[in-house]
């Protein structure tokens, strides 16, 4: 389980990092989010909350207006459904109906998102029309139905909405995204009295004509750049600080981590911190992350081991001391950032956040 503890409690002794997580800024990035639109905007809570708390997002995104949720798993939708003292909310399931768990989903109210034919007509047995919603696919060749099985109604089906996804929102110009718009507007149209949902976090800035009746924002919610091609947007909702474990000389010639990783071509100063691949740091970021003391970048050296990495702090002038904490995540260096450096997405390093972290949330 997560350690979740008041920061008057925290000891620095006892914990390699601290990661504060700012639930203030999650909610104005909702309401921001909402004041760009007409339509009403759900929230994407799968994965723990893209790494940062499930119950925490909810209770924040709740208390901001949020009545649609959206989780990947119908375990993810029973732990919100366990934990809310609230009613008037709908829970979605975007993995669809899981075979077996039928009357599952009906006992706890929870939505699935029918993904295909054979969903549909086990979701018509249940007796009362509960509740659903229908997933199109427009492209992403994921999950949903493909627009030639979508039948001419669906009479005994009490849906709140038909939905899709775009695939390449992210890309602003990609032509991708005009096509599955498209093909979703055929759709929509043979359904007109069914609400509709469309758009993702980057799908929201592309164009109004998207929004539909739902927007369905996740990444952007909790800091991720939805416009990579131009400012962010939204706030920064976490930082991530670990602390120096050891400092110590090196000599030219001598290596760094496993497999010496790295080489040094001359003598430095280097210091191993306490944050590894087991904590959420992508081994990829290997010789090419960075971190931070004092606003001043300094490179990871050889390889991210499980625990531990390497920087190096040679260049600079006023010298840190064992103990002392360099921003992994922060002022310096957001999601995107650190995503950029380790060849991967910002989502990663948001859903990897490990357990080992001293959780402090603010607001």
């Amino acid at each position: 389980q997560t350690q979740e503890k008041t920061m008057k409690n925290f000891d620095k002794t006892t914990y390699p990092s601290l990661l504060t997580i700012n639930l203030t800024a999650m909610a104005d990035n909702y309401r921001h989010i909402q004041s760009l639109s007409s339509a009403p905007v759900g929230a994407a809570i799968k994965a723990d909350g893209y790494g940062v708390g499930a119950r925490h997002a909810f209770d924040a995104f709740y208390h901001a207006g949020c009545g649609d949720f959206f989780v990947a798993t119908p375990d993810e939708a029973y732990e919100i459904k366990n934990h809310a003292t609230q009613t008037n909310f709908k829970i979605y399931v975007l993995g669809g109906l899981y075979d077996g768990a039928d009357e599952f989903y009906v006992a706890h109210n929870i939505c699935p998102v029918l993904n295909s034919l054979d969903e549909i007509a086990r979701w018509r047995k249940q007796p009362k029309s509960p509740p659903c919603a229908i997933h199109i696919d427009t492209g992403m060749n994921r999950l949903g139905l493909s627009p030639h099985d979508v039948p001419d109604n669906f009479d005994g089906l009490n849906v709140n909405y038909i939905l899709s996804h775009f695939s390449c929102s992210d890309e602003k110009d990609h032509d991708m995204n005009a096509r599955q718009a498209q093909e979703f507007a055929v759709i929509a149209a043979k359904f007109p009295h069914i609400k509709k949902s469309l758009c993702n976090s980057s799908g929201i800035f592309r164009n109004k004509d998207w929004h539909y009746d739902l927007l369905r924002p996740g990444y952007a919610l909790y800091g991720g750049n939805p416009t990579p091609e131009s400012k962010n947007p939204m706030k920064a909702v976490i930082s991530l600080q670990s602390r120096i474990l050891q400092i110590r000389g090196v000599k030219k010639g001598m290596s760094a981590g496993y497999a010496a990783g790295h080489i040094f071509d001359a003598p430095t100063t280097i210091a191993t911190i306490a944050i590894g691949y087991a904590d959420g740091l992508p081994r990829s970021g290997s010789g090419r992350a960075k971190f931070y003391y004092n606003g001043i970048a300094c490179p990871v050296l050889g390889r991210i081991s499980m625990d531990v990495s390497i920087i190096d702090i040679g260049h600079l002038l006023q010298k840190p001391a064992t103990g002392e904490w360099v921003e992994i995540l922060g002022a310096h260096q957001g999601v995107d950032d650190l995503a950029k450096d380790c060849g991967t997405i910002g989502y990663e390093i948001l859903t990897s956040l490990g357990a080992r972290h001293y959780r402090n949330y603010e607001g």
